[in-house]
C-alpha cells in the first residue's frame, strides 16, 4: 500500500515542504532515499523501539520510503514521526483519515515520547502558506507555532496521541494563541536599568543618540569605568519591537532552537559573545549553514567586549553585513541569505595596559605597544562604527550613596521612541528604511542638508581630522538623529559640532 505524509525542512529561515512517500510491498527490506543524512538514516532504530514499546510494529515486508524532492538533502532527526506514522498507515495497522491535511514533526525517543525540534515557526508559516489545516508537533514547541493564525497547531507528548487520533480513538485540542493580544499586553521591565548608573551623563546621552537613530558605537576607556555596564543597559532604551519585527526576530532564533516555551519574542535581542570565537560561528555558515551571532542579534544588539582581543579575520568578516545589514552564504548547491540588521556596540580600554596618558596609572604602555594594540582594528571597521566615546572613571562623590540617582531608562525610551517615530514617517515610503542609521547617500543628501555655518565647521573638521567620505557620512547620520531627538526639520551648527565630538578615534594621538 502506497501512502503519503508531510513534513518540512528549513534552509536559512525559510522552509520547504516534504512529501514523504511510503510504499510497503511484498519482499523483505527497509528503503530509506531522497538524501536523507546520517540522523534521518538511524531513524528506523528509534521507530522500531518506539513502535513496539507501544504496541505496534515495523511490518516484515518490504519497505521504501521516498522523501521528495528527492535532490533536496534532508537533515535532523524531526522527521522520525513523519516517517513513523506513514510506516503505520501504508501497513494497515492505523486508519489514513484525513493525514494529508497534516504537516506532522517530531523526534522520538524510544518510549515514543517527543522531543522538541528546530525552525517549527517558519515550518508553520509555510504550511498555512501552502493550504494545510493542522500541524501536529512536541507540546515544548507548540506555543512557538500557535504565533501563526490561520492553522490548528496540536502539541503533543507521545506518538501514541497521534496514532489515537488518526483512529479516531480520541481527539487532539489545537492550541490558540492571541499573539498580537499577548504581544501588545506584554509590559517590559528591564532587568538593567540607567537608574544603576552613577554619573557618565555624556556616555549615556551618547548611548540615547546610538539607541535613537540605530547607530553602531565604541567605548573606550579604562579597566572599571562602566563599558559593559552601560553596553547591558541598552537594550532597556531602545524602542519597543513591532510585531513585524517579533516575528522576524523569533523566525530567526526558531531555526537555531532558542526559543524555548516562550512562543513569541518581545525583547530585542542582546548578543555577547566571547573574543574567541570563530569567523563562522560569528556570521553564520558551516557545512548545514546556520544562522551566526550578528543574525541572532537581528533587531536587536551585538556587544563586542574588548574588542581587540578579537581575531582580526573575525572583526573583518562584519564589515559588508554592517553595510549591507544582511550576509548571504554560499555553497555549490545553494546559497542562504540571513538578516543581519543589528547595532553593534563595541568597547575596549585604550591600551594593552589599560590605560592612556595617565601618569597615575598603575600600567603603562609604551607609544609602540599602543599602535600595535590599536591596529588590530582596522580603519575601514572603525569607519563603520558611527559613534566613538570615551569612558572616563567615575569619581568617588558620585558613586557614594548619597548621589543622585540616574535617570531611569522608560524615561529615556520615551524620548528614543519619539524619534524613531519622527525616522518612521520619514523613511515610510522607503521599503525596509526606518531609522536613520540605515540611510544612503542618496538619503543623506536629500535629508541632511547643511546651513553654510554647519558646512563650514563639518570642512574644518573633516580637513583637520583627515576623515574619511564614510565618516563624513556617519557625522551627517549623527546629527540628524540629535536634531530628532531635539524634534527640529533642520540639522544646525551645534548639532554637527555634537556629531564631531563622537568620533574620537579619529583624532590625532589615538590611531596616529
Amino acid at each position: 500500500m502506497l501512502t503519503k505524509v508531510y513534513g518540512s525542512a528549513v534552509f536559512g529561515i525559510d522552509a520547504t515542504t516534504i512529501t514523504i512517500e511510503v510504499n510497503v510491498d511484498i519482499g523483505v527490506g527497509y528503503y530509506l532515499v531522497g538524501l536523507p543524512d546520517n540522523a534521518i538514516k538511524e531513524s528506523n532504530y528509534r521507530i522500531a523501539a518506539a513502535l513496539q514499546n507501544n504496541g505496534y510494529r515495523i511490518p516484515g515486508k518490504r519497505i521504501t520510503l521516498n522523501m521528495a524532492p528527492a535532490d533536496l538533502r534532508k537533515e535532523g532527526s524531526a522527521y522520525d514521526l513523519t516517517l513513523a506514522i506513514g510506516i503505520l498507515i501504508a501497513s494497515g495497522q492505523i486508519k489514513e483519515g484525513n493525514v494529508s491535511d497534516f504537516v506532522i514533526m517530531g523526534e522520538l525517543s524510544l518510549d515514543g515520547g517527543l522531543h522538541p525540534i528546530k525552525g517549527a515557526l517558519p515550518i508553520a508559516i509555510k504550511a498555512k502558506e501552502e493550504g494545510f489545516k493542522g500541524f501536529i508537533l512536541p507540546r515544548e514547541n507548540a506555543a512557538e507555532a500557535a504565533v501563526v493564525e490561520g492553522l490548528d497547531i496540536y502539541g503533543v507528548d507521545s506518538i501514541i496521541e497521534v496514532i489515537d487520533f488518526f483512529d479516531e480513538k480520541a481527539e487532539l485540542t489545537p492550541l490558540k494563541i492571541d499573539s498580537r493580544e499577548k504581544f501588545y499586553k506584554e509590559v517590559e521591565f528591564p532587568e538593567f536599568d540607567f537608574a544603576d548608573v552613577k554619573g557618565q551623563e555624556s556616555v549615556k546621552r551618547c548611548m540615547e543618540i546610538a539607541a535613537a537613530g540605530g547607530h553602531n558605537i565604541i567605548l573606550i576607556g579604562p579597566p572599571g569605568s562602566g563599558k559593559t555596564m552601560l553596553a547591558k543597559r541598552l537594550p532597556s532604551i531602545l524602542p519597543p519591537m513591532t510585531l513585524y519585527e517579533a516575528l522576524e526576530t523569533t523566525k530567526i532564533h526558531s531555526v537555531v532552537g532558542k526559543t524555548g516555551n516562550s512562543g513569541l519574542m518581545t525583547q530585542r535581542p542582546f548578543r555577547n559573545p566571547h573574543h574567541t570565537i570563530s569567523d563562522v560561528a560569528l556570521v553564520g555558515g558551516g557545512s548545514y549553514p546556520q544562522p551566526g551571532e550578528i543574525s541572532l542579534s537581528h533587531n536587536g544588539v551585538l556587544f563586542l567586549d574588548e574588542l581587540p582581543e578579537f581575531k582580526r579575520s573575525v572583526l573583518e568578516v562584519m564589515r559588508q553585513p554592517l553595510e549591507d545589514r544582511e550576509v548571504t552564504i554560499s555553497r555549490a548547491r545553494f546559497t542562504i541569505t540571513y538578516p543581519s540588521s543589528f547595532m553593534l556596540v563595541a568597547s575596549m580600554n585604550p591600551s594593552p595596559g589599560g590605560y592612556f596618558n595617565d601618569p597615575n596609572a598603575p600600567v603603562t604602555s609604551s607609544p609602540a605597544e599602543m599602535q600595535r594594540y590599536l591596529s588590530k582594528i582596522s580603519g575601514p571597521l572603525l569607519d563603520r562604527i558611527d559613534i566613538h566615546i570615551e569612558v572616563n572613571p567615575v569619581p568617588f562623590e558620585k558613586l557614594s550613596g548619597d548621589a543622585r540617582e540616574g535617570e531611569a531608562s522608560l524615561e529615556i525610551r520615551k524620548r528614543v521612541t519619539k524619534a524613531r517615530s519622527i525616522q518612521t514617517e520619514r523613511f515610510s515610503k522607503l521599503e525596509n528604511m526606518h531609522y536613520n542609521a540605515q540611510m544612503s547617500t542618496g538619503q543623506i543628501k536629500l535629508y541632511c542638508r547643511l546651513d553654510e555655518e554647519s558646512k563650514q565647521l563639518l570642512k574644518e573638521a573633516m580637513e583637520r581630522l583627515q576623515l574619511s567620505a564614510r565618516a563624513y557620512d556617519r557625522i551627517l547620520k549623527v546629527a540628524r538623529t540629535i536634531a530628532d531627538l531635539e524634534g527640529e526639520y533642520n540639522i544646525k551648527a551645534s548639532h554637527i559640532g555634537e556629531a564631531i565630538q563622537y568620533r574620537s578615534l579619529d583624532r590625532e594621538g589615538w590611531l596616529g
